[in-house]
């Protein structure tokens, strides 16, 4: 492991992957790698092997954060998946957290579907009443053969269950969807079955993205094969709005607002959602410019 500083103060170990939101963040890197660093879309992680890493550096950093982190009132956890750390683990860093960092009003972190099931329901209501207030979920698919074909792990049934659970116990949910894992024949199908799960789950906020094939993928190496067929600009709105028309939300976020998405949608879901078909629709017509495939990015 190299123990060298990152050059913000903090031990950081290789790339460091945060959502958008958590940009201002204190960053606490207290896992490596992904637990289960199978899906066949994702290249992230791949130079790191999963561990949890050693309470001394997140002691240090901790301490860093403490003496030059004052202005900063949240806190993400670090690396894919740190929710599975076992909750001896949790138990530590949250008190470490507010005994260290008491201004932070909030932590949150990366989960997967089996770090969720690992979790009982009195480790999920104890991880949010002392200070877990958020997951990011890599949601990716409801439905069930293209979950099974990139190996995302887990049925649709175990997805919805378990989000559920964790919602009960106070945990806010953010789930991320992957347009195009359907491919062209299975597009709108995938759409379909995302938004009913997603109805179903009823989380806080959605946020969809757009494939882009990595060549350090499995499904990237079968796209520059061609046995692996993405819709098209059109393809992958018409998806969007089949998305978009399935998916039903009590009170939550609707975006689109990724650098691999062709539009950019910043919704409030149920108000916003006949406004968002209608800009789909338009899309679609040709009556909207759509963003061209050089200012698209990971």
């Amino acid at each position: 492991m190299n123990n060298n500083l990152s050059p913000t103060g903090f031990h950081h170990v290789g790339d460091c992957i945060r959502p958008p939101s958590e940009a201002n963040s204190i960053l606490l890197q207290a896992t490596l790698g992904c637990s289960h660093s199978k899906c066949t879309f994702c290249g992230a992680y791949k130079n790191k092997r999963f561990t949890l890493k050693n309470k001394k550096y997140l002691e240090s950093d901790l301490e860093f954060a403490s003496n030059y982190c004052q202005h900063q009132d949240r806190v993400f956890v670090m690396d894919g998946d740190a929710f599975i750390m076992p909750m001896k683990n949790w138990k530590w860093l949250l008190d470490q957290i507010h005994e260290k960092l008491p201004w932070v009003k909030r932590t949150t972190c990366y989960a997967n579907l089996k770090s969720i099931m690992l979790k009982t329901d009195e480790d999920l209501t104890y991880l949010h009443k002392n200070g877990l207030k958020a997951v990011f979920l890599g949601l990716e698919s409801g439905h069930a053969q293209i979950r099974k074909d990139i190996k995302k792990g887990g049925t649709p049934e175990e997805l919805i269950q378990h989000c559920k659970r964790l919602r009960k116990s106070g945990i806010k949910l953010v789930t991320i969807v992957l347009l195009g894992l359907g491919q062209i024949d299975l597009s709108l199908e995938h759409a379909r079955e995302t938004g009913k799960a997603l109805s179903a789950i009823d989380p806080e906020a959605v946020s969809a993205l757009s494939l882009m094939p990595l060549p350090n993928t499995p499904l990237g190496q079968a796209f520059e094969k061609g046995d692996f067929k993405i819709p098209d600009a059109l393809g992958m709105i018409s998806e969007l709005r089949e998305l978009v028309k399935y998916t039903e939300l009590s009170r939550g976020a609707f975006r689109s607002v990724h650098a691999s998405n062709y539009l950019s949608i910043d919704a409030k879901f149920p108000q916003d959602k006949p406004a968002v078909l209608k800009t789909l629709d338009k899309a679609l017509d040709g009556n909207i410019n759509l963003k061209p495939e050089w200012m698209r990015g990971l």
